[in-house]
């Protein structure tokens, strides 16, 4: 994160006796990435967070590939995921790669039984339909329809919905996520051209300390290998932390989309960046206004990237017949562009209504045997009739 928070009580330097109200230690945790050398947080538990009394067992969660090697344009039905109760057992990845996991989700309980810790990735969990609150160990944050929550590697979380009926698109990354450097000046700050600023940012904001013992059961994802540790101490036990290193929501509804007189490339609407891929939001916006501007993009090769969008509200303007929750991938090295029929209807309109989520990664996607069961047929023939 590029900025400094925290939250309850800390003491006046860090790794120094710090007491509670009887005289005994709170236990100190740093909780950091890249080593020593990346963003990081200090917590204070009111017990040692180490006191593990069991682990119960594990199990393979690697996604089963479909097709390894792809040169097709294709179309999935994102909707056609099925709901289950399980928010774990829900998660269905769809497109991977070494950098990435691109998941769909549809839980329809909370996360009561059990927290979860995701020891391979940062997270972002896009919102698609729901509501409720992300629950973590450095706080709360209450989410809805279009927030991003991302969840840094490590953390111990649960997501609580106020309904049965949620939907997500997730990504798993497999480097840190960052808010992109062109956007922030060399201290971290964002910068006046940026379409979303601090203010945006919605840190952990309600720290519950859970001063209890007892059998605690955390699954914790590492190597797509999922154990159960049963600790005795209670996760969320933290009297107060401060650092850079914390999960946060973002709303797709606070990105200002940055417009001009002739049609702009995709990374006006950068909202995140990784080692391995960046992640755009296309929303609501007025069109190009130059006078003889052609506002649905013009036709492109993806030459180092395949180019995944995330259909969720609105009318496309460059697509058509495309439904809520339904995803396109277009790999390298092939061209594509508008929809025929959308080029010369996009002439004269004067704004879009669209909202979307895009992830271009920069190593090919592999298909799972998921996404080939939801594959929309011959979408790679939908532009015939082209003139």
């Amino acid at each position: 994160m590029p900025f400094y928070h925290k939250l309850g009580k800390i003491p006046h330097k860090r790794h120094t006796a710090f007491r509670k109200p009887d005289g005994s230690l709170y236990h100190e945790q740093l909780f950091g990435t890249i080593g020593f050398d990346g963003m990081s947080s200090l917590m204070y538990h009111l017990q040692p967070p180490t006191v593990v009394k069991e682990v119960q067992g594990q199990r393979n969660v690697a996604p089963e590939v479909g097709a390894d090697r792809n040169m097709i344009m294709r179309s999935f039905m994102g909707y056609k995921v099925d709901p289950k109760d399980d928010f774990l057992d829900s998660r269905v990845v769809m497109l991977m790669n070494s950098d990435c996991y691109i998941e769909l989700a549809a839980p329809k309980k909370s996360m009561t039984d059990y927290f979860y810790k995701n020891a391979d990735a940062d997270e972002i969990i896009f919102v698609h339909k729901g509501e409720g609150v992300l629950k973590t160990q450095l706080g709360n944050i209450e989410f809805g329809y279009g927030d991003y929550l991302v969840i840094p590697r490590g953390m111990i979380y649960q997501l609580h919905f106020k309904n049965d009926d949620n939907r997500l698109f997730v990504v798993q990354s497999f480097s840190p996520v960052y808010t992109p450097k062109r956007y922030r000046n060399w201290f971290g700050q964002l910068l006046e051209h940026s379409p979303y600023c601090e203010r945006d940012i919605r840190p952990p904001k309600e720290l519950e300390t859970n001063d209890e013992q007892g059998d605690f059961l955390l699954k914790i994802k590492k190597e797509d290998i999922l154990y159960d540790y049963v600790y005795t101490n209670h996760p969320f036990d933290l009297v107060g932390w401060d650092g850079y290193n914390y999960p946060y929501a973002f709303s797709i509804h606070d990105f200002e989309p940055i417009t001009g007189r002739i049609h702009l490339p995709p990374p006006i609407h950068q909202t995140f960046e990784t080692a391995g891929f960046v992640l755009c939001s296309f929303v609501p916006r007025l069109y190009d206004y130059h006078p003889d501007a052609i506002p649905a993009p013009y036709n492109h090769s993806n030459i180092d990237s395949d180019e995944v969008l995330y259909y969720v509200d609105g009318d496309f303007m460059s697509r058509n017949h495309i439904e809520k929750g339904q995803i396109t991938l277009h790999p390298a090295g092939i061209p594509h562009g508008p929809h025929p029929g959308a080029y010369e209807r996009s002439i004269g309109e004067k704004e879009t209504l669209e909202l979307a989520v895009m992830v271009d990664t920069f190593k090919p996607l592999k298909l799972t045997k998921k996404a080939l069961e939801i594959e929309l047929a011959e979408y790679h023939k939908s532009w015939i009739g082209a003139k």
